[in-house]
């Protein structure tokens, strides 16, 4: 075998763990959302203390947002790989301890260990697929493959903690989900192995611009500030939606799901919770053909009409009317089939439609006219996607303060955010710094 055949094998191998790896972020993050039911009633905490498993997972990025791309420029792909995957299997690591050691506070260290993990892997996975890919249309398609697998991985988490909590979210515990922290923990190792062996191409540090001489920078443009700004309601929009959705349907409490004896109201609302994430993935593969004919401001502006068109629906719905959706219910009438549900989770389900083709649009817009400032830029973007921890944190503090039984009321935070990426598609994104030299 020839060594450029060597290399093409390796390469092949590599592109491989690095969608296992795609995947894996939407894996370990995800878990986080059906989790914060399991801390609520294994520890007997409140329902944002629950959601801070979330917020320790996303709070990472704020932290680790910007060294991660100093990190990447200085060690190449490989080694800052390398340092990703042994982080997340660190994390995860901690957060199966958590479950043997029955420590609240042992699972949150884990979370926001994973986290810095996660960031990382957000950092390098994109532009290490585009480079293997060898740029270009080949490289843009490996990343669309990889975050098809995300959104699989993202829908399939949400489903399968459901169906492994069969006695009912308040005799949850952690050691319940440890077969999905096993499988983290094995695809972890594995990759750790693949990439330490597999030939990574790296790129020539010749031709890596540096802007650090110039007197300005990303944040020298109003729109790319507005944008990041954008990026932080856009996560915590995205995460909030089915993580209240979830924590609501499942509510033993409430019974929102008018369920009888024997139902299985955690795996029925996981399932709907991830249809939120299916609709993403189908989302992202309609809006990558429609793509290229549609502005991403107009794509923009109107998922975030129809978005606030759905949320606004949904709150005011009354949930005593029921639709039926499919659902994996996992109880004595089967594994899956149609299950009744308010039509409210229906309207919020929709919105995932919207929010999958939400980021693609902020970023585009965000960094339009940048020009040499557009990797920095990049790497700046990584801090703000800790809004995903934030604004969830919010909405169950809402739920909190209207005494547990405000899950619809917490919407209104979507609602205020989605109106701001409203305005930032309409206005918020023109460049008004075009004096700026950026060649």
């Amino acid at each position: 075998m020839t060594k450029e055949q060597q290399q093409k094998q390796g390469n092949i191998v590599a592109i491989i763990v690095m969608i296992f790896l795609f995947g894996m972020i939407s894996f370990v993050t995800n878990m986080a959302s059906p989790m914060g039911d399991i801390l609520k009633f294994q520890f007997g905490v409140s329902n944002w203390m629950g959601t801070l498993g979330v917020f320790a997972n996303f709070i990472a990025y704020a932290v680790m947002g910007y060294p991660a791309g100093n990190l990447l420029q200085k060690l190449g792909y490989r080694k800052t790989a390398l340092i990703a995957i042994a982080v997340g299997f660190v994390g995860v690591g901690i957060q199966t301890l958590s479950g043997t050691a029955g420590s609240f506070g042992i699972y949150l260290s884990g979370a926001f260990v994973a986290g810095f993990s996660m960031c990382l892997l957000n950092t390098v996975v994109n532009p290490m697929l585009n480079s293997l890919g060898g740029g270009g249309n080949k490289g843009n398609q490996l990343i669309q493959i990889g975050g098809t697998f995300n959104s699989l991985c993202g829908t399939a988490v949400i489903i399968l903690t459901g169906i492994l909590i069969p006695e009912g979210i308040k005799n949850a515990q952690i050691s319940n989900v440890f077969p999905l922290m096993y499988g983290a923990l094995a695809i972890f190792a594995l990759a750790f192995l693949v990439i330490a062996v597999a030939a990574i191409p790296e790129k020539n540090k010749e031709q890596q611009k540096t802007v650090e001489s110039s007197q300005y920078s990303p944040l020298s443009f109003r729109h790319f500030i507005l944008g990041a700004i954008g990026i932080f309601v856009y996560v915590g929009v995205e995460v909030g939606i089915p993580n209240l959705l979830n924590k609501w349907l499942q509510n033993p409490d409430l019974n929102v799901l008018q369920l009888g004896e024997g139902g299985n109201a955690e795996a029925i609302a996981g399932s709907v919770a991830a249809t939120y994430w299916f609709l993403m993935l189908t989302g992202r593969l309609l809006g990558a053909v429609i793509g290229s004919k549609v502005s991403a401001k107009s794509m923009l502006g109107v998922a975030s009409v129809i978005g606030l068109a759905l949320t606004l629906a949904a709150i005011f719905a009354p949930a005593t009317s029921l639709c039926n959706l499919p659902v994996f219910k996992n109880d004595a009438n089967g594994l899956f089939g149609m299950e009744a549900v308010p039509v409210n989770a229906a309207l919020l389900v929709l919105i995932g439609l919207c929010t999958s083709v939400m980021w693609g649009g902020i970023f585009n817009l965000a960094v339009e006219g940048l020009g040499k400032f557009t990797e920095k830029a990049s790497g700046i973007f990584m801090v703000p996607v800790c809004g995903g921890g934030i604004l969830p944190l919010l909405q169950n503090a809402i739920v909190d303060w209207t005494g547990g039984i405000g899950y619809l009321t917490s919407y209104w935070v979507i609602v205020v955010g989605l109106v701001y990426l409203l305005y930032y598609a309409l206005a918020g994104s023109k460049n008004v710094n075009k004096d700026i030299p950026v060649e």
